[in-house]
């Protein structure tokens, strides 16, 4: 049974920093791409980052520049780097695991960026 589990999330002021790891475990057959998903509240679940078995990363524009994707592979683990976070970057954040053969999905954590 594999799980996806996603950390690091919390309460953080305008201009600071967290950093959210994701860690799948149990038998995935092969990984193509691990992914972030953000949602915030009343609002429709967006793509955030993604990055490919080979090392591609992509970043969505509100993003680019301030988040930093990157992974262990021997870990099945992927991070986020967020850097200069804003009221707007508040939202559940979400890990996918897209394998060979289907996708996993974590329970997402919360970050909430406030003053």
């Amino acid at each position: 049974q594999v799980q996806v589990v996603e950390s690091g999330g919390g309460l953080v002021q305008p201009g600071g920093s967290l950093r959210l790891s994701c860690a799948a475990s149990g038998n995935i057959f092969r990984i193509v791409a691990m992914v972030w998903h953000r949602q915030a509240a009343g609002k429709q679940r967006e793509w955030v980052t993604s990055i490919t078995s080979g090392g591609n990363t992509n970043y969505a524009d509100s993003v680019k520049g301030r988040f930093t994707i990157s992974r262990d592979s021997a870990k099945n683990t992927v991070f986020l780097q967020m850097n200069s976070l804003k009221p707007e970057d508040t939202a559940v954040y979400y890990c996918q695991i897209v394998s060979s053969e289907r996708q996993y999905w974590g329970q997402g954590t919360q970050v909430t960026v406030s003053s």
